[in-house]
This record gives structure tokens, sequence and C-alpha cells, in this order.
């Protein structure tokens, strides 16, 4: 995407905007999970069953972030990100006044593909106001969404839940996204293509539809009654159709996602260990309300609240961040917090009744801390060594399998809850309580020590270019 006109306003300014976007796109991925209860009375259905809802919301978001950047091309970006706005809060509201989890979920999905336009348009806009010099800063205004959304999440749903209706956590998106569409009028400013590239029709096709199966197929394993022969089915042929994507993109002359981009070391490296990153923490926030309110008998306010303390890590060592890239290099930054995220998630194997409850907070507090840093350190990367006239799309293929790997964290997660069961009467711990919580902990921090080796394969130089030399170091890698 190239510019047609030069944004006139501070990067901070548009920061802000799209950051309140990323909040109520991500707070939306996740607010249901406290609600679950409520919500699947409403309805009556089993709880289980409104993991689809969250699931439909982050797929959608998957298959259509990689038509945005042709949308703003084609449209504009102040009009694509002010009509995925109005999108969303359109469909927030229809979402309240749901009254069964097939329209529940359908509206879900409008709110993805509203969703799916604000995310990488925001960002793009961003990126285009932004120097070299100010990316970290830049990218931090953006990563706080990410971070804190989730964890802010179940004690704004257990409160609205416990005291009001679950619907009011769909309708406190209607004030916000009015705001945050006025706003984008104003200031964001109308980049686009000054020539026209074709849509990639063949590559948007085997993609969602690929994506759609294999993600459908993982789903369908935490159901029970679906035979293993249409799972081992459907997740063929989404493997199938993705495949087939991965060699259409490669060959097209204009494709919907330019792999080729994966070249670059620290743009493959930082997407790839990125991705197991994103599951991890993002299943984390999936589990723990779960596991407060199944295991320990918590109402949804108070499953809701316990998780404030990662909360509190994530903001707190935001000031620091900065400077810890700095002093010390994105692959020394990325391999400790990795690690520390392993060992955190680890640690919430252990919880159970009972369990001391100073320990607990300290726990979640030091994994808010972790998952903030790396998150950060991912963010800001992954854009390191990339071509100026590369950034539109890097940034569409990065806001793509970033958001499918934060979709596929909430899939993971509900898998390995799933295979906890089975997996703790296997190692004689049992199958009910607290054991299928422990053995799902156990496996995404395994995800995120996949993370941490990734990490550790870039090279001590990376991201100097956004840095500088480091104090003592100079240029070494």
């Amino acid at each position: 995407m190239s510019r047609s006109v030069k944004p006139a306003r501070p990067w901070r300014a548009l920061a802000l905007l799209v950051a309140s976007a990323f909040f109520m796109e991500n707070l939306d991925g996740t607010i249901v999970v406290t609600a679950t209860q409520r919500m699947a009375r409403s309805f009556g259905v089993p709880a289980t069953d409104l993991n689809v809802t969250i699931a439909a919301y982050l797929l959608t978001l998957g298959i259509f972030i990689p038509i945005s950047g042709w949308v703003a091309d084609r449209f504009g970006a102040r009009r694509t990100f002010a009509t995925a706005i109005a999108v969303f809060t359109v469909s927030s509201a229809l979402c309240a006044a749901t009254s069964n989890l097939d329209q529940l979920t359908a509206m879900r999905v409008a709110q993805g593909l509203g969703g799916a336009m604000m995310v990488p348009v925001g960002r793009l806009v961003v990126l285009r106001a932004t120097t070299k010099s100010d990316l970290i800063d830049a990218i931090a205004y953006l990563t706080w969404p990410a971070l804190a959304a989730p964890i802010i999440a179940p004690a704004i749903g257990g409160a609205l839940t416990t005291y009001a209706s679950w619907r009011w956590i769909f309708i406190v998106n209607i004030p916000l996204g009015i705001v945050a569409f006025a706003v984008a009028l104003r200031i964001v400013p109308d980049l686009r293509a000054t020539e026209r590239v074709p849509l990639d029709w063949a590559g948007f096709a085997l993609t969602a539809t690929g994506l759609a199966a294999f993600v459908g197929g993982l789903e369908l394993i935490t159901y029970g009654g679906t035979a293993w022969v249409v799972i081992a089915v459907t997740l063929c042929v989404g493997a199938v159709l993705l495949g087939g994507a991965v060699l259409h993109l490669c060959r097209s002359a204009h494709p919907l996602l330019d792999l080729r981009l994966f070249r670059i070391p620290t743009f493959r490296v930082t997407n790839s260990g990125g991705s197991c990153f994103r599951m991890a923490i993002s299943a984390a926030p999936f589990l723990l309300p779960l596991l407060f309110q199944e295991v320990f008998g918590w109402n949804p306010l108070e499953a809701g609240l316990i998780v404030g303390p990662i909360f509190v890590g994530n903001i707190g060592v935001k000031p620091f961040t900065s400077w810890l890239l700095r002093r010390f290099g994105f692959r020394t930054v990325l391999v400790t917090a990795g690690s520390a995220v392993a060992i955190t998630l680890g640690l919430c194997a252990a919880f159970r009744p009972g369990f001391p409850l100073a320990i607990t907070l300290v726990v979640l507090f030091a994994s808010g801390v972790s998952r903030s840093v790396g998150f950060t350190a991912y963010n800001t990367v992954v854009f390191a060594d990339v071509p100026a006239d590369e950034i539109g799309n890097a940034n569409t293929l990065t806001s793509a399998v970033q958001q499918l790997s934060t979709g596929l964290g909430v899939t993971v997660g509900a898998l390995a809850l799933h295979a906890g069961a089975p997996i703790g009467r296997l190692l004689g711990t049992g199958g009910t309580g607290a054991a299928p919580f422990t053995v799902a902990f156990v496996l995404i921090a395994v995800l995120a020590l996949v993370a941490t080796v990734e990490s550790a394969r870039l090279p001590g130089h990376a991201g100097l270019v956004l840095t500088g030399p480091r104090p003592g170091r100079g240029d070494r890698g």
C-alpha cells in the first residue's frame, strides 16, 4: 500500500485510536469465558458448547484479515477502518439481542468480520506514520490492548454477569464504538494504493476454506459424539486445501499473502516462534477462569478478579520494556520471557483448592510480566528488517498469522483440557477435578518452550536497527 496523503497528525494520536479499537476487538475475543455458564443456562445448552462462539469469532478474524490490505488499498484506509468499527459496533448490539446459540454465533461472525478490518488496517496506518527509531514505542501502544483485554475481560465479564446480565458484555461496546468511529473519521489518513491490484480470489478461497476445515476439525475433537472418521476427514481436507494455498501463493504474481517475506530471518523466526508464544498465552486466560469456577467453585466475579495480578504485571513492566530491549537485545529478552512464561504456566498446573493464595498471586503476576515483555518484543522485531516498500504485505501476513495463532490458542486450550482427563487417568492422577487442568497447563507450557527454542535461533544483532548499539557491545552479534 502506498500513501496518497501524508499523515498530518502525530503517530501517538493514531496509535491511541488504533489501540482503543484493538482493545474492543481483543476484549470480545475472551470476555464470554466468565459468562459461559450464565449464557448456557439462558440458551439451554451445555456450557462447553459456548466455546463455539469464541472459536467462530477468532476464526473469522483469521480468515478475513488476509483481504484487509486489498480492501484498504481499494477503498482507502480511513473508510475501511471507520466502516469496520461501525460493523463491529452494530454486531455487538445484535449479539446482546440474541435468543439462542445459533444467533449468537452468527453475530459473533459478523463481529469478527469487522475486527478483521480493524486490526491490520489500523496497525498499518500507525506503521506508515512511524519512523524506525520510534517503532518500539509505537508498537508498545498497540501491544497493551492484546495483553490487557484478555486479562481484564474475566473481571469485567464476571462483574457484569454477576450483577447485571451477560448481555451487557456486548452492550458496553456500543458507546466505545461510536466514539472511535467519530474520531477515526477525523484523524485517520486516507491511505490507498496508487495502482489497483486484482484480488487473489483463488488464494482467498483456498486459504479461507482450508482454515475453516482445519480449525473446525480441531473444534470437533472438543465435542463429544463426533465420529473420529469425520474429524480425520475434516482435518485432512483442511490440510490439503492449506497445502494447495501455499503452492498457489508461492506462484501467484499478486498473492493474497506474500510468503516470500519469510526469507527474512527475523520475520520468519518471530512469526513461527511468536505463533507458539501467542497460542500459549492465549490459552491461559481461557483455562484459568474455568479452573477457578469449575474446580474451586468460585462465582464469575471472583474467578475474574483473581487473574488481576496478570494485568498488574502486564502494565507494571510496560515502562521498562523498551529499556530492556535496548539494553539486552531482542534475542536475550525473547528467550528469557519465553522461559519465564513456560515456568509460570507449569506452576499453574499445581493450582487446586487449598493452594496458598499468596503464591497463586505471585505466579500470576510473574506470568503477566513475562508475557508482556515477550509480546512487545515479538510484535516489534518482526518488522525490523522488512523493506519500506514491503511493509504493507508484511503487516497483512503478520496480522493473519498472529490472529490465527491467538484464535488457535483458545482451541488448543480446549483441546488440552479435553485431553487432560484421559491422560490424567493414564498417569493415575484421576480424570476429574483439577487433574485435567493440570495436564492442560503442562501441555501449553511445553508450547511456550517451543517458542523459546525458536527465539534462540535469532542472531544476536537482531533488531539493532530499532534499538541502536547496546551499551558496551557495539554492533556485534
